[in-house]
């Protein structure tokens, strides 16, 4: 598949997360041009801070693959990831980070604190942010102005 189909499927994860009244980010993990696994935000459904698209999606993959470094998979988001995805990724060992719209606020990769520039982030994935942006950051306007 071609990067944006797995963007497509990382968007179709992050529509199904704002239908459940989840904020819509969504994030596929693919290796070998095989999507090892895909979530969408669930901090409200889990009750739990830490279920970003990325974690979830990280915990799959490793599980799936048996493993915790994820050295030759390939990352893809709809959102730029906040400082604790971006460290979930460096310790899982992404190899290539794709994301969707940039977040000036809670983005930690471009914006914030960006993390993979720190002298204390041990790995590094390639970046390529701007992936579907428009796309992706319209969901992200149309699920919160809804809730103004």
């Amino acid at each position: 598949m071609a990067l944006p189909s797995f963007m497509q499927m990382a968007l179709e994860e992050a529509r199904a997360a704002g239908a459940r009244g989840e904020v819509p980010v969504g994030c596929v993990i693919v290796r070998a041009g095989e999507v090892v696994a895909r979530a969408g935000n669930r901090t409200l459904a889990d009750k739990d801070p830490t279920a970003h698209a990325e974690l979830l999606a990280i915990r799959a993959a490793a599980s799936a693959l048996g493993s915790e470094r994820l050295t030759d998979c390939d990352l893809y988001v709809t959102l730029e990831p906040c400082a604790m995805c971006a460290t979930a990724m460096s310790f899982a060992r992404i190899r290539r980070l794709y994301f969707g719209a940039a977040d000036s606020k809670g983005g930690a990769v471009e914006h914030g604190v960006r993390f993979f520039t720190s002298p204390t982030c041990h790995h590094r994935p390639e970046v390529y942010g701007g992936i579907n942006e428009s796309e992706s950051a319209g969901l992200l306007k149309e699920f919160f102005q809804a809730r103004r």
